[in-house]
């Protein structure tokens, strides 16, 4: 079961996983015949290889209520695939040729393992070390489960997660609860914040747009992609939190196994269209430096933490 939607609403799908070579994302086809990749063309994730046209009509969006405090409390949860934050009412995505407004419900991330990037979209092949997906609901469905029969039914706003050594204080604000949704089925209590102090708030209005899937069963082709070309900077020890101390199963299993690598394998484009917006880079300079591997990265902290890498490097 996937939530998606509160209060509480589950899409009635059975138990998938990632990590296990018996069930993995390829596998999925066999169980979710909607999740079969040769059987319909509008998959995601997908590379991002810049070479696409750039849509003039694809300005800034409008995120209503993103600076605002929302009341009540928001939930964190381990649903055994992914760690969610299921916000309240209050927030909504529109403009940026977007068909209608779309009500924020929730966001949650992908991330790969200890020495392995999991970002969700590549960028000309290379992998980001996270992902972090906002998802927002068509205003005019009642749920998520009439949402998924309208082909723009869902909007997803994709945040690349990178890392640095400094920890971000507005992350913390749930990374700093993760120790409380370890195993699969816990949950805990959030007190809301701004959710814009997370997102690269000067950098919004470079993404790139594509019409795509969900990207777990029952991976319906119902989701307007936006994926923003700026990252958000996390610290290693934030990103740890989730490669090592998030688990696919519940605290008495009788083998806990850590969550790894929760994201899908890359689809190919066929005939869709990926647009960038008006004000994206569109060059690819950008996208030639080359994204460090995970492990690379871990080696040069190492030599920096036990001096053998010099300041001055």
């Amino acid at each position: 079961r996937t939530l998606l939607s509160p209060p509480f609403l589950y899409i009635n799908v059975k138990d998938y996983c990632y990590d296990d070579p018996q069930c993995d994302p390829y596998s999925w086809g066999d169980s979710f015949p909607s999740c079969h990749p040769l059987l319909d063309l509008h998959h995601s994730p997908i590379n991002l290889d810049l070479h696409m046209s750039r849509n003039s009509s694809l300005g800034p969006l409008r995120l209503e209520g993103f600076d605002s405090v929302q009341s009540g409390l928001w939930t964190l949860r381990n649903d055994g695939h992914s760690v969610l934050l299921q916000v309240g009412a209050g927030m909504a995505v529109s403009g940026g040729g977007l068909p209608d407004v779309y009500h924020t419900i929730q966001l949650h991330f992908h991330w790969g393992g200890p020495a392995s990037n999991g970002s969700e979209h590549t960028v000309d092949g290379r992998r980001y070390p996270m992902e972090m997906h906002v998802v927002s609901m068509k205003s005019i469905h009642p749920n998520v489960s009439v949402a998924l029969d309208d082909p723009t039914g869902l909007s997803v706003l994709g945040f690349f997660i990178d890392v640095v050594y400094a920890d971000n204080l507005h992350f913390g604000q749930i990374s700093q609860k993760l120790s409380s949704v370890a195993y699969k089925g816990q949950s805990t209590k959030i007190k809301p914040f701004p959710l814009m102090s997370l997102l690269p708030r000067n950098n919004m209005s470079q993404y790139y747009r594509y019409h795509g899937s969900l990207t777990t069963p029952p991976c319906s082709q119902a989701v307007l992609w936006t994926l923003f070309e700026v990252p958000i900077y996390i610290s290693w020890s934030q990103m740890a939190q989730f490669t090592s101390q998030i688990f696919s199963t519940e605290e008495d299993a009788e083998q806990v196994t850590p969550l790894h690598n929760n994201y899908r394998h890359i689809h190919p484009t066929f005939s869709r269209v990926t647009w960038a917006s008006r004000e994206a880079r569109l060059v690819r300079g950008w996208a030639q430096r080359p994204l460090a591997s995970a492990g690379t990265l871990m080696m040069l902290h190492v030599l920096v933490l036990t001096g053998h890498l010099s300041a001055g490097l």
